[in-house]
């Protein structure tokens, strides 16, 4: 098990960072742990932001690495594309800067579309840089009607909410398997107000990339399966077993196409794994990073 504070809760506030992406784009990114630990970048789904790893890396953290989460350009702090580039490739070359920046090996966690970022990332000469890679939910040929219900979610609500709670109501609907949290401040994390209306913290013009790429998942698959077969570094696939992304087929799949590949099945998480089990994902990915520091 890994071995934290007895409280988190006591730990420092993460120290704020502001990186630089493709085409001098600025990138929002907080720090916790010692400097000189083992690196860990995380990148999130879409239409979250770095503070669903909030409580992975302050625990992280704690055990001596050193962790950055970062807002992918359009999310969270993180500036909004001036010419709305939200390829693929150019949340890849995001990644690659950040990693020529902060100059170490590093273990790159990523959800969904950052697994996808991650992914792609470390096909590429930049590459190099990936120490490790954990895939959270995430492989080259998931559910397509996993993926629709993901993207529907992102496209519902574009005229914003009436209040917080509301906003509570359609994040219930979407996890219908996870507990409805009694406080609903943490949505203040996802959320802004404007003209007295509630709206998630993500540029909309995301969801016209996010669609064309729906719209061709056959290329999707393909560069994902070229790029996984080219990892010979360690590699982590986090499942949750209740997913509608990612399925026992598409898992093993996935390990066909990298047999020295891990998989560690979260038992009552769905796609959301890290938020649904934290302390189990938490575990996962420690014990991963701390094996290949041996």
């Amino acid at each position: 098990m890994l071995q934290i504070v007895s409280n988190v809760n006591d730990l420092l506030e993460p120290s704020r960072l502001r990186l630089r992406g493709a085409g001098g784009i600025e990138l929002a990114a907080d720090q916790f742990g010692p400097a000189d630990g083992p690196l860990v970048v995380f990148l999130h789904g879409g239409g979250q932001n770095r503070h669903s790893w909030k409580q992975t890396g302050a625990q992280l953290g704690a055990t001596g690495m050193r962790v950055i989460t970062m807002d992918a350009r359009g999310h969270g702090d993180s500036q909004w594309a001036p010419d709305r580039d939200y390829r693929r490739q150019t949340m890849v070359q995001d990644l690659l800067l950040v990693l020529e920046h902060l100059d170490a090996p590093a273990v790159v966690v990523g959800a969904s579309m950052g697994g996808v970022t991650g992914l792609l990332a470390a096909a590429e000469p930049g590459g190099k840089a990936i120490s490790a890679l954990v895939l959270v939910d995430i492989v080259p040929r998931p559910e397509q009607e996993g993926i629709s219900r993901v993207m529907d979610f992102l496209g519902k609500h574009r005229d914003g909410f009436e209040s917080i709670e509301e906003a509570a109501e359609a994040v219930a609907e979407y996890l219908p398997h996870r507990p409805r949290p009694k406080n609903t401040d943490g949505l203040l994390r996802n959320l802004r107000e404007r003209d007295g209306r509630w709206y998630w913290h993500w540029d909309p013009d995301l969801l016209g990339d996010f669609r064309s790429r729906a719209e061709d998942p056959a290329l999707v698959v393909e560069q994902m399966e070229h790029a996984a077969r080219q990892l010979s570094i360690p590699v982590l696939l986090v499942r949750g077993m209740r997913s509608d992304v990612v399925s026992d087929e598409g898992a093993e799949a996935f390990q066909q196409l990298v047999p020295h590949a891990q998989l560690a099945e979260i038992g009552g998480a769905a796609h959301t794994a890290a938020g649904d089990d934290n302390d189990s994902f938490n575990d996962a990915v420690a014990e991963f990073v701390l094996s290949i520091q041996r």
